[in-house]
């Protein structure tokens, strides 16, 4: 097993989105670690938050098990190209997509690039997130409440039903949930609140396309080690980030990845409505 860090961390903060080449320690998104089997032989993914984090590990994964990508990202173009490059470096495809998932517009042209640029979709990974923490309700703005809603559940929509009507049978959809579906933090109210709405979107979504052949499942994280810890959580938060849960540390983007690749694999095709958590110990109920 890998011998990754734990707290207490150095403190640190960095504006939102933030980056991956910031953070001390930098994460571990599966570069020197992962290898591919092709058990993604021949796909074609649409990763969506794929620039770093556990978008990147994701991205990392299914190149090297055979995948294609479109990665479409807010506005990080470092992280992007860098993601990109790895995923080249796999012999694969990497298209990148630069852009707000907030506008539903931009979401039907991510699927709209991913047809055209990589021939067709089978797999959909709903991973890009907004979160802000905030001590009182009182201090959580109009605008910052829908904002979160637009970017973490009304996105998955969008992207959702545009991508649908192009996913032949054994087709599969991901969704990034988090432990905060059942277990809310309440200093993320909104996040948490959109995360529990991603675990209802997921099983009802199972249900709706189990007659079409494409399953829809979700993975719920616990504390992940990504550019969203600095950039939102206070200094003290992120020196002892991930120390609540019983492995006394949070995870890494790579010891998310084989839970993605597990839900897209077509071995998995009985695997729908499903929430996989990775939380380093601390159960979902």
């Amino acid at each position: 097993m890998a011998n990754y860090p734990s707290p207490p961390f150095p403190e640190q903060q960095q504006p939102m989105p933030g980056f991956t080449g910031r953070m001390d320690p930098v994460p571990d998104h599966g570069e020197r670690s992962y290898r591919g089997s092709g058990r993604l032989a021949g796909k074609k993914a649409v990763i969506t938050g794929g620039d770093s984090g556990i978008g990147r590990a994701v991205a990392i994964a299914y190149a090297r098990e055979g995948a294609d990508l479109l990665i479409s990202y807010l506005a990080e173009d470092e992280d992007a190209e860098d993601t990109k490059r790895v995923v080249e470096e796999a012999g694969r495809k990497a298209v990148l997509v630069r852009g707000d998932i907030q506008d539903p517009a931009h979401c039907r042209a991510i699927v709209d690039k991913a047809v055209k640029e990589l021939g067709g979709i089978d797999v959909l990974v709903n991973n890009a997130a907004h979160q802000a923490t905030f001590k009182s309700i009182e201090d959580i703005a109009d605008e910052e409440w829908e904002l979160t809603f637009k970017v973490n559940i009304h996105a998955m929509f969008y992207l959702t039903k545009a991508a649908v009507p192009h996913m032949k049978p054994g087709s599969a959809i991901i969704n990034t949930a988090s432990i905060n579906s059942d277990t809310p933090n309440p200093t993320l109210l909104a996040y948490a609140t959109t995360k529990g709405a991603i675990q209802n979107f997921t099983a009802g979504l199972a249900q709706l396309l189990a007659e079409k052949g494409i399953r829809a499942n979700a993975v719920a994280p616990g504390p992940i080690w990504t550019p969203l810890i600095p950039s939102t959580l206070p200094e003290d938060t992120v020196s002892n980030f991930g120390k609540q849960v019983p492995m006394k540390r949070p995870g890494q983007p790579a010891e998310l990845a084989t839970a993605y690749v597990m839900l897209a694999d077509p071995l998995s095709s009985y695997v729908s409505g499903a929430t996989i958590a990775v939380t380093g110990g601390k159960p979902i109920l």
